[in-house]
Formats: structure tokens, sequence, C-alpha cells
């Protein structure tokens, strides 16, 4: 029996009437009758009793419908699944994010992601510029919200979603944290601490190696985490430019943030691995454009 014969037949002997099984179907008439003749053709026995007033299966017809809706079923759930792991909204969908202003974003659209894809599991983790694409590159993150620029042979990039103004962290003893703002000037006038094993233009864009006037801006990479870099900032070792976020996310009796004047906002995007970009990645990058444009 073809696919389309066994919902005609499945069809019709829960319905026992022609006309509402067609409707059902969005088939004409003619076609389920003719379907059901050729059955009985090919079986050799009756399998309904028609008459003008009813439809009826015979025992041979309810026997087959016994025997074939429990095979149907399974059939149309193997597609299902087949057709929606084609269309890539089942499994998990691995979504990094590299501060706490991308974090709130990512969440609140995995929220929304997980009621249109509920068949589709989405796990969230934190990433760190020490390490900047090494679980994109592992496969341990199928998308990455993360800073830019991003300019790796291997990976591709969505567009800008998140912007956020640039702030210079200082220990609450130091002479900037008494200031209503600073310039990139003021860089080349204490150390800036900035992560280790950074791509090192994404390190020239987010912390300049020179001022205007072109003092060299001393930069040491120390960092690994950022716990690590607002313990050594509260202890004076250094200075360090951070987003706005910081602010609310990471206020400390021991920090203070100063406004930089000069410095455009961070801004941050989707990479993801230009060899793996599946439906859920492209699902995922354009739900969070969308929420985030709102």
């Amino acid at each position: 029996m073809e696919r389309r014969d066994i919902e005609i037949f499945l069809t019709l002997a829960e319905e026992l009437h022609f006309g509402r099984t067609a409707e059902r179907l969005g088939v004409s008439g003619a076609r389920v009758s003719q379907t059901v003749k050729q059955l009985e053709r090919r079986f050799g026995v009756e399998l309904f009793r028609r008459t003008s007033r009813q439809v009826a299966l015979t025992p041979v017809g309810s026997a087959l419908r016994d025997d074939v809706r429990a095979g149907h079923q399974l059939i149309e759930e193997g597609i299902a699944k087949a057709v929606a792991a084609g269309r890539g909204f089942t499994g998990v969908l691995r979504v990094g994010f590299s501060s706490p202003l991308v974090g709130e974003a990512v969440m609140a659209a995995a929220a929304v992601f997980r009621t249109h894809h509920p068949e589709c599991e989405v796990r969230i983790r934190e990433v760190h510029l020490s390490d900047a694409f090494g679980a994109l590159r592992a496969g341990e993150l199928d998308l990455q919200i993360t800073e830019f620029p991003v300019d790796e042979p291997d990976l591709d990039a969505g567009p800008a979603l998140l912007h956020d103004e640039r702030m210079l962290a200082v220990s609450t003893g130091h002479p900037f944290a008494r200031k209503d703002h600073v310039t990139v000037e003021d860089l080349a006038r204490d150390t800036v601490l900035v992560p280790a094993d950074a791509p090192a233009y994404l390190l020239d864009a987010l912390v300049p190696p020179i001022t205007p006037t072109g003092r060299p801006v001393q930069r040491t990479p120390t960092l690994t985490s950022r716990q690590e870099l607002l313990t050594l900032v509260g202890a004076g070792a250094g200075m360090a430019i951070v987003g706005s976020q910081a602010v609310r996310h990471h206020s400390r009796p021991d920090i203070a943030y100063v406004p930089i004047a000069d410095l455009p906002p961070i801004t941050y995007g989707p990479v993801w691995s230009a060899a793996a970009r599946t439906s859920r990645v492209r699902g995922f990058t354009d739900l969070l454009q969308v929420e985030l444009g709102r």
C-alpha cells in the first residue's frame, strides 16, 4: 500500500463517511472511492460495506485497520523526526557568551527559541577572551556571541547586535577614580591589563596600542577570567577597559568605573564555524536579532 492509500483507508475507517474523509484529506470524493476500490481489488476482499445510508467496516477491514494503524503511526513519527532533523531544530544548540550583557540577551532569546522549537535543547556557557574561539573550533559550541571584530578564516560572523559604552576600571585609590571622564591619552599613564592570548587584532580594537599623539600604551596580558581582572584592578595592579555593564554587574567597593570620552562602544555579534552554520544557528541568530531590535 502506498502512503496516501494508507492515509485514505485509515481516515475512512475512522470517519465512515466518504465526504468527510475527502474534506479532511483535501482530496476529491472520487479519489477516496477509487482508492478503496483499488485496495479491495488488490486484496480480493471487501473492506467496507456501503449503502445509501451508511459506511461500515467489514471484519477483514476492521482487522486491517488495527494491523495498519500502529505501523502507520510509527512511520509518521519517524518521518516527522527526519523532517525536523533536516530543518535543524532538534537536538542541542550550544551557545557561548562573553559578558553579562550578552548573557542576558542570550538567555532571553533562548527562552523564546525553546517555545518555538521545544525539541531543541539550548545549552549556554561563558567564554573568555583569553581563549576567544577555542570552544567553537573544538566543536564544544555551535554559536558564540562575542566582542567584535572577528577576523578568522575558519569562522563567519553576523551583524553587530549589541553595543556597550567603554569605561575605564581603576581602583578607588587611583587618581583617575575622581575624574568625570578620561581620554585615550590617559591610557599611557598607567598599565592596562588585557586578556592573555587574545587575538592581536581584537586586542588592538579593544585597547589601542598607542594614543592619538603616539604615546605607547603599556598593555599587560595577564587576565584569564573576569574575576581575576576585578581582583587585580581592585588591588591597584593596573587599569582595564570594560563595558558600562560592569557598573551594574560588577559593582565593588574597591573599583571605580570612569567613562572614556573618545572611544566608540564595544560591539558584540554572533560567530560560528564557517563549515557548520546549521538551521539551528541561523534560527537562533535571527531570533536574537529580532529580540534585540524590539
